[in-house]
C-alpha cells in the first residue's frame, strides 16, 4: 500500500556549529517543515522567522541543482556560511565604497593587491593599472565596512547563488559575499556585519 505522505528530503547530520547558529533563535523557529506540492517532498528549513525569511546554514558546498532548487523553493532565503573551512581563504584590504560615483569609470583588478584600471582603456584593448596612490583616485576615501579578500580554492557554487551569502568566520562579525557588476568580470567583495546585528534582524 502507497503512502500518500510527501518525502522528507536528504539533509546531512548536524555539526556543533549548526546547533550554535540555531540556539540564537527561538525553538519555534528552528527546523520549521514545509510541503513541495508539485513533487511530494517536505522540505525543512533551518530557521524560518515569522517576516518569511528562511535561514539555511551550510557548513559544507552542494551541487548547482541543489543550490537553484533551494532558492527556488524559499523565496526570501538567506544563505550562512561555515567559512571555517574555507580553504585559502583570507580577508585582504580595505575597499572604498565600490559605488562610490568617484569610481564610476573606473573597475577593480581581479588581483589580491588593491588597483583599478580605466573602463575607457579596457575598451580599448590597452588597460593601465592604476594603484590607490594614482593621483585619479588617491581621493576617493576607503571604508570600515568593505573588504577584499583572497579565496584560493573557491567553492565556485556560491558565486552562483541569488540570494544573499553571509560567511561565518567566528568572532563577532560575520561577511557577506556581495559582487560588483564590471566589464571585465564581476568582482567579488565582503561586506562586515556584526554577528549581533545580524541575529535581531531576524528576531523581531
Amino acid at each position: 500500500m502507497e503512502s500518500n505522505s510527501p518525502l522528507l528530503r536528504f539533509y546531512p547530520g548536524e555539526t556543533p556549529w549548526h546547533r550554535n547558529w540555531k540556539k540564537a533563535f527561538p525553538p519555534s523557529f528552528r527546523e520549521v517543515s514545509f510541503v513541495d506540492e508539485t513533487r511530494a517532498e517536505l522540505h525543512r528549513a533551518d530557521v524560518h522567522t515569522p517576516c518569511g525569511t528562511t535561514l539555511e546554514f551550510q557548513n559544507s558546498p552542494i551541487c548547482v541543482e541543489e543550490l537553484k532548487s533551494r532558492e527556488a523553493f524559499y523565496p526570501n532565503l538567506v544563505w550562512v556560511l561555515n567559512g571555517k573551512k574555507f580553504k585559502g581563504f583570507r580577508i585582504l584590504k580595505s575597499l572604498p565604497d565600490v559605488d562610490d560615483p568617484l569610481l564610476s569609470d573606473y573597475e577593480f583588478c581581479h588581483s589580491d593587491h588593491l588597483s583599478m584600471i580605466r573602463k575607457s582603456d579596457l575598451l580599448q584593448g590597452r588597460p593601465k593599472i592604476l594603484n590607490f596612490y594614482h593621483p585619479e583616485i588617491k581621493r576617493v576615501p576607503l571604508t570600515s565596512c568593505y573588504y577584499s579578500f583572497c579565496w584560493k580554492h573557491p567553492h565556485r557554487v556560491w558565486y552562483e547563488a541569488k540570494a544573499p551569502i553571509i560567511v561565518d568566520l567566528g568572532g563577532h562579525f560575520l561577511y557577506q559575499l556581495k559582487q560588483r557588476k564590471q566589464l571585465s568580470g564581476d568582482y567579488p567583495y565582503l561586506h562586515i556585519i556584526p554577528r549581533k546585528h545580524f541575529i535581531e534582524r531576524y528576531l523581531g
